[in-house]
């Protein structure tokens, strides 16, 4: 029989889980220093002293699941597989979670690095701070001035402003349904 040295430190880590709650130990808290014992197990497996995304995290937003799967397994026969296959399913997407939100913020990094000297006013950088951090709908000259607190042609002025620079595009349409987004990739 080998060792738990000798398995991969990612099912070693969600089998600690498991066990862990399986064997509830404490009166109270024991979900949290489960928690805590996957994170540790996880950060020694990749021997770094830096982790961008938090498997915690990710098990409080999927509490649901993460509840039916450990009952399943606990009341079943004794068969880990269907929850190591959550806890490897949950660890993948808290990873690509992790990878969207460093993405976002290299994006906004590059796009600021670039704009950072131009003469840009308040309302044209709380307009492009509001598209880099993922602006729901669209962008109209109206929607801008409601946001922006200005009139409507002061915000026509300030989109004509960044489309000359080469931060802004007009989308395709037109009208009064004409809208723009970050031309910046």
């Amino acid at each position: 029989m080998s060792s738990l040295k000798d398995r991969d430190p990612l099912l070693v880590a969600g089998l600690a889980h498991l066990w862990f709650l399986t064997i509830q130990p404490f009166e109270d808290g024991n979900g949290r220093i489960a928690r805590a014992l996957t994170d540790m197990a996880l950060a020694r497996s990749e021997q770094s002293n830096l982790r961008f995304y938090s498997m915690s995290a990710q098990i409080r937003l999927e509490r649901e699941a993460y509840y039916q799967t450990l009952e399943w397994t606990q009341k079943g026969e004794l068969d880990i597989t269907a929850w190591q296959q959550w806890f490897l399913n949950c660890l993948l997407r808290a990873i690509k979670a992790a990878q969207q939100g460093l993405n976002s913020i290299l994006l906004k990094s590059r796009f600021w690095k670039d704009y950072a000297k131009q003469p840009l006013n308040e309302r044209q950088i709380k307009i492009l701070n509001k598209l880099l951090d993922g602006f729901e709908g669209k962008l109209t000259s109206s929607n801008w001035a409601k946001i922006a607190k200005c009139s409507q042609d002061t915000a026509y002025r300030d989109i004509l402003d960044l489309i000359k620079r080469g931060a802004l595009q007009k989308d395709s349409g037109g009208g009064r349904s004409t809208s723009y987004s970050l031309k910046f990739e």
